[in-house]
């Protein structure tokens, strides 16, 4: 059955997407003006048309400047057919006019098949005349080899523009396709032939909806060896071939349809490795069932000729992807605006989910231990998105009563309540147009949950005491750092409340969890406080950085912060030394890492430093810390961290 022709994106930007004809038309190009618009600098504003004429559709390329190509040949003008392959800039597109089947097969099926009785042809890399130049040179100058020549320097230009690994799989296969006679070809890329990381595949006989079969040996065979092989079922196995097929050869088990009636036989097949120069990176498989073809052996050399320039176009095409990749990543992280610190794996994920969702406006419920940063996380998505201009309103639920809390929340009228002398706006009200940060959102009483959660759904409230309602125009984050679901489970906490704010979730890391950034942490941190107190703190050294990086933080961030407050205020020296630190940041280390044996052997060598420093001092703390080079106070706190009072108390009364 017949359907609307349309184009179905199978790589580039849009890929996964259906086009159809808009009243016999679709207009491809740049510009947003066109039906298809594709945001790629290969394309061009106004790039190609389709248009139904009559009961075919005409491709008509509009003078593009990298060209529009049917199968992988350059067109102007072109009826197309169902499944002929579109390529415009880095996508290409299928063309289909048929109802598609149900079932979506898998383009590529690895068969457990054997050759059988057929004439093989093997040829190594280092033997492709096409690809040393001496042996060109000796090549008689006939029409095959002035064509082949051709084929191979069309092919060599064509793929060198392209940067997008699916698109130029497409378009290799097509201009394979134009010069080798097969029905059937993939192109698939890994180093095991169980695990293909793609695979772009066509049967142009059966159409798009039926997998090419290939076989798993083979394929095995032709990556471990790096060899490229030629099979052809010889003339006397044709009878064969016409038998029942209980008594066929296996020499067809390779490229068998999905049943026993579309099974077709293989009478000739090419299979050749795609070889970097270290490591093969893939295959080329064609074949044929038509009794009448036979590939040759200029079509071995030729096919292993287009696979040895291609595996670099592949690689350079991955190296152009991934710096991609990377670029946006790093663009996107740049652009974003925020005041947290980190470089961390962890944080980085932070910053790219913020980065997403912030130019939405969906609701974000942000978990995280208390001091991890969510209200920063908070503000950087305000930041980020379309309401940045607007109010950011940011409230602990956790520090008001629940009566405040809801007149803080709706505002209330004159006369609401004693004491209510005069009307006065919530905060819902101040954010209108901006974003509301609802903090220790865990906290907030079942009542005022069922007010919240008419808000999210209804975007209206009523003051407290009012009759009317008051539209809303806000985005609202929320925050905890309570276990949501298991209160919903628990009966504290409303679950369908629950659902509407857990829209989008960001879980904030808690410092633990990414100790790389603590040294950059704590380096902010001191330069912020250093100026505040108007003092000269050069660094933090590498002792007290040590001790800061073995700590566990219970209280995450906020309580780094404070302690480097700390021993900016109460320091004496230009460096933040381990003295300057809290006191609980020197007792956990120590009893943490006694299963570590080279920290045990520095915890004892700083026991015996201390017990010889106090027997030549006779006792005396000043003199023993002056000898040891440290302060008095440091002295103290060492003695009591590794337990060395008893010890000390024991020689003195020797």
């Amino acid at each position: 059955m017949s359907v609307n022709p349309r184009l179905a994106a199978i790589s580039g930007p849009l890929r996964d997407s259906v086009f159809p004809l808009v009243d016999g038309s679709l207009s491809i190009g740049r510009e947003f003006s066109n039906l298809l618009s594709i945001d790629d600098g290969l394309v061009s504003p106004k790039h190609c048309v389709v248009t139904l004429d009559g009961k075919r559709c005409v491709l008509r390329d509009l003078g593009s400047q990298a060209g529009t190509f049917v199968n992988g040949l350059p067109v102007q003008d072109r009826p197309l057919l169902h499944g002929d392959q579109i390529a415009i800039g880095g996508s290409v597109f299928l063309f289909l006019r048929e109802e598609p089947s149900e079932a979506h097969p898998n383009p590529v099926e690895l068969d457990d098949g054997s050759q059988g009785a057929s004439a093989t042809t093997r040829l190594r890399r280092e033997d492709v005349r096409y690809l040393h130049p001496e042996a060109l040179a000796a090549l008689p100058t006939t029409e095959r080899v002035a064509r082949d020549l051709q084929t191979l320097l069309k092919i060599s230009t064509a793929i060198g523009s392209i940067r997008n690994v699916e698109s130029l799989q497409w378009q290799l296969l097509g201009m394979i396709f134009d010069v080798v006679p097969a029905e059937r070809g993939a192109i698939l890329l890994g180093e095991d032939p169980g695990e293909f990381a793609s695979i772009v595949a066509w049967d142009r006989v059966a159409g798009p909806q039926h997998s090419v079969h290939v076989d798993r040996h083979l394929a095995q065979q032709v990556l471990e060896e790096r060899i490229a092989i030629l099979s052809k079922v010889p003339k006397s196995a044709e009878q064969d071939q016409a038998a029942p097929q209980g008594e066929r050869g296996a020499s067809g088990s390779a490229a068998g349809g999905a049943g026993d009636a579309e099974k077709r036989e293989v009478h000739s097949l090419l299979c050749v490795p795609l070889v970097s120069p270290d490591k093969a990176i893939g295959l080329i498989y064609l074949d044929t069932a038509n009794p009448d073809i036979r590939f040759t052996d200029s079509d071995l050399h030729l096919v292993t000729a287009i696979a040895g320039v291609t595996a670099m176009a592949i690689e350079s095409a991955r190296q152009v992807e991934w710096l991609g990749s990377e670029n946006r990543r790093l663009r996107a992280e740049g652009n974003l605006s925020h005041d947290m610190v980190g470089e961390s794996p962890r944080m980085r994920e932070i910053y790219q989910l913020i980065e997403r969702v912030a130019c939405t406006d969906s609701t974000v419920l942000i978990f995280g231990e208390s001091g991890t940063g969510k209200e920063l996380a908070a503000r950087a998505i305000h930041r980020n998105s379309p309401r940045r201009e607007r109010p950011f309103v940011a409230i602990n639920c956790a520090a008001l009563t629940e009566t405040l809390l809801e007149s803080e929340l709706f505002g209330h009228e004159r006369g609401a309540f004693t004491g209510a002398i005069a009307l006065k706006r919530g905060q819902l009200e101040m954010a209108n147009g901006g974003t509301i940060f609802l903090d220790e959102m865990g906290e907030i009483s079942p009542a005022l949950q069922a007010k919240l959660l008419r808000v999210l759904q209804e975007r209206d409230f009523m003051r407290v005491g009012g009759t009317r309602t008051i539209p809303l125009d806000i985005r609202i984050l929320a925050a905890t750092n309570k276990n949501l679901q298991k209160a919903t489970k628990d009966g504290t906490f409303r679950e369908d409340l629950y659902y509407r704010l857990n829209v989008v979730s960001i879980t904030m890391p808690a410092l633990r969890d990414h100790k790389e950034d603590i040294p950059l942490l704590a380096g902010y941190f001191a330069a912020k406080y250093a100026e505040k107190c108007n003092r000269r703190v050069l660094g933090i050294s590498s002792d007290a950085r040590t001790i800061l990086t073995q700590y566990e933080w219970p209280g995450n961030i906020r309580e780094l912060e404070n302690a480097i407050e700390r021993a900016v205020v109460l320091g004496s020296s230009g460096m933040i030394l381990p003295e300057d630190l809290p006191e609980t940041l020197h007792e956990t280390p120590a009893q943490s890492l006694r299963s570590s044996t080279y920290h045990e052997a520095v915890r004892q060598l700083k026991r015996q430093l201390i017990l010889t420093a106090m027997d030549q001092s006779e006792g005396k703390f000043t003199e023993a810390a002056r000898l040891l080079g440290v302060h008095a106070n440091y002295l103290h706190r060492l003695i009591r961290n590794l337990d060395l009072r008893l010890a000390l108390k024991k020689k003195n009364k020797g």
